[in-house]
């Protein structure tokens, strides 16, 4: 089996520290294999004897289409540490003020309320809950409530692995990791922050305390990460892991369009070309899941079919935000505060009124959902950042082996041939790599007819005098305060030339500092978005697209990088082309200077640019 030697490699790599029962429960302790058993059965008998003399379940969370609800997830704060691009902007987003939000105490007593009417588990989501200073004393008071047999946490993984013995010891029972990429470049791009190996050390940490599974959390987006679902379901072969793949969901938080969705169905087929074997597993009530299993395979893979399949006929879940809020559905508008009846002092009969109102007034589905425009453009312009990110062919699982490399710091991992690398076999390859979401039609990344059409031939107007210099040619900003905007888009080049040495390492992706086009690729599309930052007189420019294109040019032992960026404005976009190719250049050089001092960045120049009052330009 293609994936047999990454198991392998992560077997070696944990040893024998993923402890687990079958039960869930994490192992506080380490204990002999029957000792866990025994508790096993044990706590099963209990849940046998509880549902065998349960009481009628209550009527206030039970909505009108007879859906019970003993799920209840609390948001404890609004702050994350993170800034991941289809959350929220790069500065933040605006917070309520500390004063609207629930005390620790609110929440106790709010938990209390659900739990006494028959909630069973409750699951602490954020933000990042695990930001939250008093984090693990809200799970210690948690625990001591009657009736509430799981308690669970959606984290980023950031400060897990430093809380997690913590939490563990005062009765965390479950653990959800959100992770969208096994590529460490490709993760800080995404969430504009280091921190991938803290995730990959939560991971581990939780595998080690013997929770089990781990639930690992995927959104999985088309031009993003749709290539990874391989290297995702790999990695459940030797590891405790529930791979969870999540259909990309649009809502108005994140202004998105259908197109980013991948369904279940082509995930389930995509997996299945690899492991015909896969087996579906019964599906728990109530489960958002459903889940396979690759037989032999430690872990398992499933999928959340939020929008393909959705399962709101059977959900059993109640959201309390932050502020203090109830939702009855994640997708719905209406909201009732709890916070404020509870600070105006309203009893507990009242308090269980206003839920089950609430309750009672749940759809049967977010069927608004399902409204939305299949081929709505994108409402939100910066979303074009994440076209940038789209890479072909072999991008992540090329450098999968070396990127689990750098996953577990202190082991020394063997260097093992990549999933895809098997499934294409070992004969050479060329590597090409494109930013572009819908170049897939192109067989060459850098053909030219491709830029035909954004940068016609044109007149060449130019100027005899300077233009950023006033009348007595000290440097000055250009006034584009009284130009027309107009449609503006560039394009420019760049080659480094490497030599054989690095160009080899580069084209089989071996280079010690990770994917060399990758990072490159990613630098280009930052640099755009930052040359007015760079260059001293330069506008900043609102970009509605940025394009990153490399090539390898075997007969050079040269990269070949293209950058397009395209805006509408009173201004031009040269610099911003520029700039991009420039930085990818510079890039290369700085990830493969450690082999070789000898290369060269040459031909960096402008290829076209239209748009403006000097009219168009395409170089010959």
């Amino acid at each position: 089996m293609a994936a047999r030697p990454l198991s392998q490699m992560l077997r070696r790599l944990l040893g024998s520290s993923a402890r687990s029962c079958s039960s869930g429960a994490p192992v506080t302790q380490p204990r002999p294999r029957e000792s866990a058993q025994a508790a096993s059965e044990e706590l099963s008998r209990r849940r046998q004897f509880l549902q065998g003399h349960a009481a009628p379940f209550s009527a206030i969370l039970t909505d009108s289409f007879g859906r019970q609800h003993s799920y209840l997830r609390i948001s404890l704060t609004e702050k994350c540490n993170l800034r991941c691009q289809y959350c929220m902007p790069e500065e933040g987003v605006q917070l309520t003020p500390k004063a609207n939000l629930l005390t620790t105490e609110e929440i106790l007593t709010l938990a209390q309320l659900f739990v006494k009417e028959g909630v069973d588990k409750i699951r602490l989501t954020g933000g990042e809950p695990l930001i939250r200073p008093d984090v693990v004393d809200i799970v210690a008071q948690l625990q001591q409530l009657e009736g509430l047999r799981t308690i669970g946490v959606t984290t980023n993984g950031i400060n897990l692995a430093r809380l997690l013995p913590q939490l563990q010891k005062v009765g965390l029972s479950a653990i959800n990791i959100s992770l969208d990429t096994l590529v460490p470049a490709k993760f800080e791009f995404i969430v504009r922050r280091k921190g991938f190996h803290k995730v990959m050390e939560g991971i581990h940490k939780a595998i080690e305390l013997g929770y089990n599974p781990v639930k690992v959390n995927c959104v999985v987006m088309r031009g993003l990460n749709e290539d990874e679902l391989l290297d995702f379901a790999a990695l459940t072969e030797g590891l405790p892991l529930d791979v969870r793949f999540i259909e990309y969901m649009p809502f108005d938080g994140n202004k998105w369009n259908f197109k980013k969705m991948v369904s279940y169905k082509e995930m389930l087929d995509t997996v299945r070309q690899q492991w015909p074997e896969l087996e579906k597993l019964p599906e728990e009530e109530s489960s958002t899941a459903k889940a396979f299993k690759i037989p032999g395979f430690q872990g398992q893979i499933s999928f959340i079919t939020s929008m393909s399949e959705h399962f709101c006929g059977t959900c059993n879940r109640l959201r309390i935000t932050a502020d203090g809020n109830l939702k009855v559905c994640l997708f719905g508008n209406s909201e009732v505060s709890l916070r404020d009846h509870l600070r105006a002092g309203a009893s507990e009969q009242e308090l269980l009124r206003i839920i089950g109102a609430a309750v009672r007034r749940k759809k049967r589905q977010h069927a608004e959902l399902f409204l939305m425009s299949h081929d709505s453009p994108p409402a939100n312009p910066s979303i074009s950042s994440w076209d940038a990110l789209h890479v072909e062919a072999l991008r992540s699982r090329m450098s999968f082996s070396s990127q689990m490399a750098t996953l577990w710091k202190g082991y020394r991992v063997p260097q093992t041939p990549p999933l895809a690398q098997q499934q294409l076999g070992s004969g050479s390859f060329q590597r090409h790599y494109t930013s572009h979401a819908d170049s897939d039609t192109n067989s060459k990344c850098l053909s030219p007819g491709s830029w035909a059409s954004a940068a016609p031939s044109g007149p060449q107007l130019t100027s005899e005098q300077l233009t950023h210099v006033d009348s007595e040619g000290r440097a000055a900003m250009v006034d584009v305060g009284r130009k027309p905007d107009t449609e503006r888009v560039a394009v420019a080049s760049a080659v480094v030339l490497l030599g054989p040495v690095a160009f080899k390492l580069v084209q089989q992706n071996q280079l010690k500092k990770g994917d060399a086009l990758v990072v490159a690729q990613l630098a280009g599309v930052q640099a755009a978005k930052l040359t007015s930052q760079l260059i001293p007189l330069c506008h900043h420019v609102a970009l509605s697209h940025i394009q990153v294109q490399l090539e390898l040019d075997s007969t050079r032992h040269a990269v070949e990088i293209r950058a397009s960026c395209r805006a509408r404005g009173p201004t031009g976009v040269e610099m911003e082309a520029l700039t991009s190719a420039a930085v990818a250049a510079l890039t290369l050089y700085d990830m493969c200077k450690a082999v070789s001092r000898d290369i060269v960045l040459e031909e960096i120049k402008l290829i076209s640019k239209t748009g403006g009052q000097r009219g168009d330009f395409h170089r010959a």
